[in-house]
């Protein structure tokens, strides 16, 4: 099975190292990869998804994914694609954080013996002696090639902390040690990676003697060139406390028509004979592949259920049957104002009346141009074309 030729075909790969080693390695079940993932906050977000679909598929073809927790570096933060220093989180929250990442990984990732590991940074990084590192890990990088890097150019003018000059370090040494420890042969990331993952094939190189691999994902973008996941909100989250499944099936069903083929092609697991019909499919039946896009994404991230329940409640948002998305508040006056700020469609007062003088609001089948409108329990709110959510008073 030619897996690196499907990665390739689906879009998947920006660039490798030693291409013919690495493909070698990947059709032929030899491939022991890591991806780091950094405890940023208490979700796993879109921009992880597509790291984790890709664990996914090279598992299922008899590669041995490690996915590394960002305990130790989590104290750093990735300066990588950054204008600005992160904020520096607790250890308490890095480990709370940690814990949360694990949960939702399982729904993805198979662990177990002969499968999938799950190691933390933080059991090595946190007992390293500084002087032992800078004399048998500094000694390796030169200053000169540390800056060039992209990670680091884009923040030379804003100014760069020393403890994040020290990220790109870190990252090489966590290659070396699941290296030794573990047998890792290759390393996977987002292409804003490529330096600091050079770095830790260049280290093995150089303290082992050993080859090591490293191959970056394409980084998803949507027309307007927005990294995959962001809205005007914010990230679209794997936790459905933080999106809830419609929500997330929205996002998917309303990406641009120009990413729809890319999406699928790329995230979801249709198989690529189903995905070239789907691409000589005619052009009126763009909103067929947005509702097959946000399914299967649903399904991956929610389980079937789920998404069947958001496709039913968004095909009735768009008049196609089915049941709308519901929200039950709480609001001491029950008109149209605080039950949008309420029910979440606006963050604040001031926005909801933005919204209805711009004449983005409907209640019902009504245009709201009363910022007194009274609304009842069962009453259908329409935030512009894409949000509409049945209210139910308490």
């Amino acid at each position: 099975m030619d897996i690196y030729g499907e990665l390739r075909e689906r879009g998947l790969i920006a660039q490798v190292t030693d291409e013919e080693e690495i493909k070698e390695l990947i059709n032929g079940g030899g491939a022991r990869f890591y991806i780091g993932f950094d405890p940023t906050a208490d979700s796993l977000h879109v921009g992880h998804f597509m790291a984790l679909c890709l664990m996914k598929r090279l598992q299922m073809s008899g590669n041995k994914p490690v996915v590394l927790l960002g305990g130790g570096t989590g104290y750093i933060g990735d300066p990588s694609g950054r204008t600005d220093m992160r904020s520096m989180l607790t250890p308490e929250t890095i480990r709370h954080n940690c814990e949360c990442f694990k949960k939702q990984m399982e729904r993805f990732i198979e662990f177990g013996e002969d499968k999938a590991i799950i190691v933390n940074n933080a059991d090595w990084l946190l007992k390293l002696n500084y002087i032992d590192l800078l004399r048998e890990v500094g000694a390796c990088f030169t200053v000169n090639n540390m800056l060039r890097a992209e990670c680091y150019k884009q923040r030379m003018e804003k100014g760069l902390s020393f403890l994040e000059f020290n990220y790109m370090i870190m990252q090489s040494y966590d290659f070396l040690y699941l290296n030794e420890h573990y047998g890792c042969n290759m390393q996977f990331g987002g292409d804003d990676q490529w330096s600091n993952m050079l770095a830790g094939t260049e280290l093995i190189r150089k303290k082992t003697g050993k080859d090591a691999y490293a191959m970056t994902i394409t980084l998803l973008l949507n027309s307007e060139g927005k990294k995959m996941g962001k809205t005007a909100k914010g990230a679209v989250w794997l936790d459905e406390n933080k999106t809830s499944p419609y929500d997330f099936y929205q996002y998917w069903r309303n990406v641009d028509d120009a990413d729809v083929m890319k999406c699928i092609k790329m995230l979801t697991f249709i198989p690529l004979e189903t995905i070239r019909e789907m691409e000589n499919w005619s052009g009126d039946r763009i909103n067929e592949k947005k509702e097959i896009l946000a399914y299967e994404l649903t399904k991956l991230v929610h389980g079937e259920e789920k998404a069947n329940v958001a496709q039913s409640q968004a095909r009735a948002a768009f008049g196609g049957g089915g049941e709308l998305p519901e929200k039950e508040i709480e609001v001491q006056t029950p008109t149209i104002i605080p039950v949008l700020v309420a029910a979440g469609m606006c963050s604040s007062n001031g926005e909801a009346r933005r919204l209805i003088q711009q004449g983005g609001v409907s209640l019902n089948d009504d245009k709201v141009t009363d910022f007194n409108a009274p609304v009842k329990s069962g009453d259908v709110v329409h935030k512009g074309k894409k949000v509409h959510v049945k209210i139910l008073l308490k």
